[in-house]
Order: C-alpha cells, then sequence, then structure tokens
C-alpha cells in the first residue's frame, strides 16, 4: 500500500475515528478545517482506489470503511522505517530505550503471546 498524504492522512485519521461506517459528508463535517464537498470526495475516492477504504453504495451515495485499522497502518510505517536502517537490532534497542514503563510490559507481553502462538503452530500474522 502507498504511503499516505497529509490530506489522505487526515481524512483516515477521522474515517478510522469514527469505528464504523462513514460518508463523505460525515468525514468533511469531522474536519477541523473548511474543505469543499467535492475535494473530501475526491480524496475518499483515492483511497478507495488505493486500496485504504472498502465502500458500498447506498442510494446516491457511498458508506465508507477502512481496509485496514490505524494500528495495523503504524505497525507498517515502523516496519518501513526499520527495514531502512542497517542494524534493526540496534534501532529496536533504541526504540525499547524510549518506552516507559506500561508500553515495555505491553511489548513484553505481545511478544510472550507471539511466541507461544508460534510454538503451537498458530497465526501470528494478524491482530484485533
Amino acid at each position: 500500500m502507498e504511503r499516505l498524504t497529509d490530506l489522505e492522512s487526515e481524512v483516515m485519521d477521522r474515517v478510522w475515528s469514527a469505528r464504523g461506517e462513514v460518508t463523505v459528508r460525515d468525514v468533511r463535517d469531522l474536519l477541523e478545517r473548511p474543505l469543499a464537498y467535492t475535494t473530501v470526495m475526491t480524496v475518499m475516492d483515492r483511497l478507495f482506489r488505493k486500496g485504504w477504504l472498502r465502500r458500498e453504495r447506498v442510494g446516491r451515495s457511498y458508506r465508507y470503511q477502512p481496509t485496514l485499522s490505524r494500528s495495523a497502518y503504524t505497525a507498517r510505517l515502523m516496519s518501513e522505517v526499520l527495514s531502512k536502517t542497517e542494524d534493526r537490532g540496534l534501532a529496536l534497542l533504541h526504540f525499547v530505550e524510549t518506552m516507559d514503563a506500561a508500553e515495555y510490559e505491553t511489548l513484553r507481553s505481545a511478544v510472550q503471546w507471539h511466541d507461544s502462538q508460534r510454538a503451537r503452530g498458530g497465526d501470528t500474522s494478524s491482530l484485533a
């Protein structure tokens, strides 16, 4: 999937925050700056064509939903950044050093869960 532009990111933030189906008008109303309806419609159509949104026609308009959760998108960005370093282990170590205790515990639990799933032959490719 292509990275999001600033405006696409702003629109996706509103879609993710809505936690359900949204229309162009819904997203336009949630944006913090005034944009023309057609601008938001064009951005959402681009996001659909790029695979970020799925849509269903309802009457004369579409209802949109994200194809990827915000956390999955963030994980992809982190993975992309990590892939650009020569020493992934050192980069991860520096990243862990920036975490507070709660974040570290969350990471530790996630690694333990992942290891136990792998040991049982379970699927570790997707999280809820």
